[in-house]
């Protein structure tokens, strides 16, 4: 499970814009090298602007050699600096246009003017070529625009529409497509020559992009533009000078944080539209279109062709050609350049990319929200975790899927809800993560098979790693010895593993500063723990999650964590551990405010001594199926706030005990399909708000007559059958809401 790639996709901030083939970039750039070289003379240039230009081509042949070298530009042919991306396409233009019938005073002015654009000219007062405002031609070769250029220029000719927002992730075509739109026979006839291309990018400049619309349109400003005001102010001249035709400003490549230009280009201009195309769909817009993923035929189709698969490619698996095109996930850049950096490689290779792959990385939003809580000290609760999760999910860079969609659930429980990310991000927030060195990265991630010990960690001398998240994954040859590391800043620690038997590394007796530790057994069979004892003098750790666990090895070296605030056990093996283990809650686990059990399918009774650990405020015990009764001392939690008992199919009834949790808020028993009746003193939770009895199908009694003295109960989800239980009461409890949960599964097979 890579848990750490999450916290790589905002720095990352999406994939890659354009495909840079550097082969081809690099000819380019000599073939200019060579005229400069042999016709300098005849080049009508000055020698000033000669001089220059031939150094920023130098320049540029520099940079195409470095990112050859480059293992990752190599394979994927895409990073590259964004000015090699635009040398790519305006230094095509001149060597396309290089015929034997030019002559050489037109090879010289083709070369002034794509120099020019190339040039990273800062100069606020200079004026840019028109062919920055032009809307470059489409690619020759495109698969699966017919149907999206069809609806979106159906959603733009609305007459309503007057703002129109072109979403998806990068690398899906969004300006691809925007070029095939402008290309139509039916815009072109309406809008003309009024179609304003403005590539916005990351760090949008407001005074040169209505410069080099003013450029663009040949007028001249009423006064010198001298700041962004100006520019805005001027700009509804030029946009009425060119009217009262249509007109179409396409802002392109919006970023989130730059949406403050949606605005400054609105104006109330007759028949004037604005196209943004984004990686994030504001919410701001009224019309939108979401531009999706190739379909199966479209992406096998553009990766053959990209790369170049004919008859004579049979050698490669018609099977590994579609797993691997089913990993590019439908992303037109990603089939360009997987097909490309595959195209004339050996079926091993081929076969060897598809076994490094999987077609996306799915983590628990629980085990973010740990990491994130300590990491950046957000609330314990998650819900500015949860909020930038729903950001990233905007910008495309990740996906979260809340499995619940109760309305009383959205706010305080998101154990069940998972976050996705597609590989090839996963593949580039890895890259990005890896160009500094070892011991000044601040998330550190090995891989480590076998007994194959990274070289600077066998070292003698060993400086420090600086690490504040350090994610380790062994496979199942991994031999469990460990070399010494210092890693004194670490203050998450991920360890993923494959064998049967782990031993913790010894390096974590001396990480202070630990806070998070998680260990996920990735294995088949349930996994034992040594060393376990290590964590006692640990003063920082708060969050510990364990996955695949046996608990009955830490159950022989428990260890007082008086520091620990959460602790999750998620598919641990527990079985009968608890009856011949003795837990003393206060002792071992003095400051433990929080408890998750989930999936541990043969835990069938919870140790008493949990009722000990007083400071506990949740207690959440989900798909543990074989749990059928809960501590009679349940009721020592006097500071327990959430009780969520969900579907524990053969736990029968609460216990009466429950009465004396007077700071519980919320109490969630849903799909309890054993439980036939509510505890018959549950009027005495006094601060009880929500109640989630949703799938409780063998609750059929009346509601104990203590119900009435639910004043603060606010919210009841439920199905339409008890629903009905709580109409004779709902005149008395003034603030309840009854939610009638929908039906997503028939479970009445359960109870035959």
């Amino acid at each position: 499970m890579a848990v750490e790639i999450i916290f790589e996709v905002e720095a990352f901030g999406g994939a890659v814009k354009k495909v840079v083939n550097l082969k081809h970039l690099g000819s380019r750039l000599n073939h200019i090298l060579l005229l400069f070289n042999d016709d300098t003379k005849r080049l009508d240039l000055p020698k000033k602007n000669t001089k220059r230009s031939k150094e920023d081509v130098k320049k540029r042949e520099k940079q195409v050699r470095k990112c050859s070298k480059s293992r990752w530009c190599r394979c994927f042919r895409a990073c590259c600096p964004p000015e090699l991306c635009e040398s790519d396409e305006d230094i095509a233009r001149s060597c396309e246009d290089d015929t034997e019938a030019n002559s050489t005073r037109n090879h010289g002015t083709e070369i002034s003017v794509n120099l020019n654009i190339i040039e990273e000219e800062k100069d606020s007062n200079w004026d840019r070529p028109r062919a920055f405002c032009a809307v470059r031609r489409p690619p020759i070769f495109t698969v699966g625009f017919d149907m999206p250029m069809k609806e979106l220029k159906a959603l733009l000719l609305k007459e309503e529409v007057h703002q129109l927002l072109l979403t998806a992730p990068a690398g899906c075509g969004k300006t691809t497509l925007v070029q095939m739109l402008c290309q139509d026979e039916k815009i072109k006839g309406m809008f003309a020559n009024n179609i304003l291309f403005v590539n916005v990018s990351k760090t949008p400049n407001v005074k040169v992009i209505v410069q080099n619309l003013f450029s663009y349109k040949g007028i001249k400003p009423t006064y010198q533009i001298q700041s962004d005001e100006d520019a805005i102010c001027q700009l509804p001249q030029m946009l009425s000078h060119i009217g009262p035709s249509p007109i179409l400003l396409i802002l392109d490549d919006v970023w989130f944080g730059s949406e403050f230009l949606l605005e400054k280009f609105k104006f109330n201009i007759p028949n004037y539209k604005i196209l943004v195309t984004s990686r994030t769909a504001f919410p701001r817009f009224k019309h939108t279109y979401n531009l999706k993923q190739l379909n199966d035929v479209d992406a096998m189709t553009l990766f053959y062709h990209s790369a170049f698969l004919q008859d004579e490619s049979s050698y490669i698996p018609e099977e590994d050609i579609k797993k691997i095109v089913r990993g590019c996930g439908g992303f037109p850049l990603v089939l360009k350049m997987i097909g490309g950096s595959l195209c004339g490689q050996h079926a091993v290779v081929w076969h060897s990319r598809l076994l490094k792959w999987s077609e996306e990385q799915r983590i628990s939003a629980a085990i973010l929200i740990d990491m994130w809580a300590e990491l950046y000290e957000l609330d314990e609760d998650g819900i500015h975790s949860i909020a930038n999760l729903q950001e990233l999910t905007i910008r495309n860079l990740a996906n979260l899927e809340m499995t619940r969609k109760d309305a009383s659930e959205v706010k305080s429980y998101y154990n069940e809800d998972f976050v996705t990310q597609h590989n090839i991000l996963r593949e580039l927030a890895l890259h990005q993560s890896s160009q500094e060195p070892i011991g000044q990265r601040k998330r550190l991630i090995m891989n480590i098979s076998g007994s194959n010990l990274p070289k600077w960690w066998m070292e003698q001398k060993q400086q420090p790693i600086n690490a504040r998240l350090l994610s380790i994954s062994t496979d199942e040859s991994f031999l469990g010895s460990w070399c010494n590391i210092q890693a004194p800043k670490v203050e998450v620690l991920v360890l993923n593993f494959q064998t049967k038997n782990y031993t913790l590394p010894e390096f974590v007796e001396k990480a202070n500063e630990l806070k998070v530790l998680i260990v996920s057994n990735c294995g088949f069979f349930h996994a034992e723990i040594k060393n376990f004892q290590l964590l006692w003098s640990l003063p920082n750790l708060k969050r510990i999650r364990l996955e695949k666990i046996s608990i009955s090895s830490l159950c022989k070296t428990l260890v007082p964590l008086k520091s620990l605030r959460k602790i999750s056990l998620f598919m641990c093996n527990i079985g009968t551990t608890f009856e011949n283990c003795t837990i003393q809650g206060s002792y071992a686990l003095p400051n433990l405010k929080e408890i998750n059990i989930d999936y541990c399918n043969d835990l069938v009774e919870l140790p008493v001594g949990l009722c000990d650990i007083v400071r506990l405020k949740k207690l959440y015990i989900t798909n543990c199926h074989k749990l059928s009764i809960l501590p009679k001392g349940i009721g020592k939690l006097v500071n327990l706030e959430v009780l969520r008992i969900r579907s524990c199919t053969d736990l029968s009834e609460l216990p009466e005990s429950i009465r004396s949790l007077h700071k519980l808020s919320i109490l969630d028993i849903s799909d309890c399909l054993s439980i036939s009746k509510l505890p018959k003193y549950i009027g005495e939770l006094c601060n009880l708000k929500v109640l989630n009895m949703k799938g409780c199908l063998r609750l059929c009694n009346p509601l104990p007559e203590s119900t009435i003295d639910l004043k603060q109960l606010m919210i009841v989800v439920c199905d339409e059958e008890r629903a009905k239980l709580w109409e004779p009461i709902k005149d008395v409890l003034t603030k309840l809401n009854i939610e009638v949960a929908k039906k997503d599964i028939n479970l009445n097979w359960l109870l035959k």
